[in-house]
């Protein structure tokens, strides 16, 4: 799923570190806090009283919660931190510090809510707005440098000795998980379970993505100034011409690159259409755009 590869990028990109102001250091604390209450909100108040689980080391920790009697905010820390602990010269110190302060607060705040009954008995409205809020809380300290599951710097660290990618072992190892709901709770909640892992990877991929998610444009045209002066005039949006040449005809091309949102997609489209209906068109989906001059310039 997408879920695991928005993880696995962040935590695998290397940077030269430096020392954070003390407001971003400060900002960024108060952001995984909030994250980190979101998902203890979405596990006691919704899905953990429904016996509904989510996937990785959490769902692993509401069963044995719930098999041994013991709060789940006990296995949410000791079953974390070992992985944190593994991971940290991959991940450096400051996402391993993140990591470990959002799980304190996760693991507080699961114990402080226990005693809270559920906002719902409706099993679906449970799967549906656990999911969600558990999801949004996860992918709020993702986009701050964290984690609140141990299963991706798992599967960082076997996928350096198999030959799978960290998503496709991150599935793997849901499957069971997931599966083994079955066995402790019943197969409807297992199903559910699943349900709830899916809501809460899509709400991940939003919050972590952004509600408005960038888009790369490469469009081929013979009347590409145009297309690229309409982009600019219709769009607000900048737009950079390329030399090119065709390899099977040896012409030469002119190729406009530039960068819109998803929401821009279909405005685009109709530019492109009413100008060249012959154009080629390619469109794929970015997970960041830094720098330069993206932000909209205003249109009159």
């Amino acid at each position: 799923m997408k879920r695991c590869d928005d993880v696995t990028e962040l935590i695998q990109e290397k940077v030269q570190h430096r020392k954070l102001p003390l407001r971003k250091i400060v900002l960024r604390a108060i952001a995984i806090t909030i994250g980190a209450i979101l998902m203890a909100t979405g596990l006691e108040i919704f899905l953990v009283p429904n016996h509904v689980i989510d996937g990785g080391i959490t769902g692993i920790s509401i069963m044995l919660a719930h098999i041994t009697g013991w709060k789940l905010g006990i296995f949410l820390l000791i079953l974390n931190l070992p992985f944190v602990y593994m991971g940290y010269k991959q991940m450096g110190k400051t996402f391993a510090i993140s990591t470990v302060y959002g799980i304190i607060v996760l693991s507080i705040f699961t114990s402080f809510f226990h005693p809270i009954p559920a906002f719902t008995d409706d099993i679906l409205l449970a799967t549906v707005f656990g999911g969600m809020i558990l999801g949004t809380g996860v992918g709020v300290v993702i986009r701050n440098g964290g984690a609140l599951d141990g299963t991706e710097i798992l599967a960082l660290l076997i996928t350096k000795k198999v030959p799978f990618s960290v998503g496709q072992i991150i599935m793997f190892i849901n499957i069971f998980i997931l599966g083994a709901a079955g066995f402790v709770f019943s197969w409807d909640r297992a199903m559910y379970s699943l349900l709830a892992y899916v809501i809460a990877s899509k709400a991940i991929d939003t919050v972590v993505a952004g509600l408005e998610e960038s888009k790369s444009v490469w469009i081929i045209s013979d009347d590409a100034e145009e297309i690229g002066n309409a982009i600019n005039a219709r769009l607000g949006r900048g737009v950079t011409y390329i030399n090119g040449q065709g390899a099977f005809t040896g012409d030469s091309k002119k190729v406009i690159f530039s960068i819109i949102t998803r929401l821009e997609e279909s405005k685009l489209n109709t530019i492109v259409q009413d100008i060249d209906p012959n154009a080629f068109l390619a469109i794929g989906d970015i997970s960041e755009v830094r720098g330069g001059r993206f932000k909209k310039k205003d249109i009159h």
